[in-house]
């Protein structure tokens, strides 16, 4: 018989820019910049146009560091026995934190605040939940790992 999941949450960042936007937002700079390296060629400051073509691979070496991010996404489960935390890249997932329900709290520091963290405790371990979601959104979310916690503690001593 498979265990019940109190809580099953994937927490991923939001997206800003979707693959056709970052394909148009690079086409506005590199169009920009051969606008004004053409200008700068006409009055002849050609040693200006290598500092164009660096701009434009910072813009899009910036924008792959975004969308590699984006596949970043964190996994929280919690049953009777157990509370799991699994984060996930381009590369796999793999597991971070695993306690046993029982013992494992939840701490929320600063609530409300920009800096505030969603944290799981156990003895003297600790880790750092759900940075990718705003300080409502993490006040929120530590109020259910909360009651998740709760109800699969009541469930293993009933």
């Amino acid at each position: 018989m498979a265990a019940a999941l109190y809580m099953d949450a994937v927490i991923r960042p939001n997206r800003s820019l979707s693959p056709t936007g970052t394909a148009v937002v690079l086409g506005v700079v590199v169009a920009f910049n051969l606008m004004v390296a053409v200008f700068l060629l006409v009055l002849g400051a050609p040693p200006v146009l290598p500092f164009l073509g660096l701009d434009v691979l910072a813009v899009w070496l910036a924008l792959r560091a975004s969308n590699r991010a984006l596949s970043r996404s964190e996994r929280v489960r919690v049953t009777a026995e157990a509370i799991t935390v699994s984060r996930e890249d381009a590369k796999g997932a793999h597991v971070v934190w695993t306690s046993p329900t029982a013992f494992t709290r939840v701490d929320l520091d600063q609530p409300g605040e920009h800096e505030s963290r969603v944290r799981l405790f156990m003895s003297r371990r600790r880790l750092t939940l759900a940075r990718a979601l705003s300080p409502d959104e993490r006040v929120a979310f530590a109020r259910a790992l909360e009651r998740a916690i709760k109800a699969a503690r009541a469930e293993r001593w009933s």
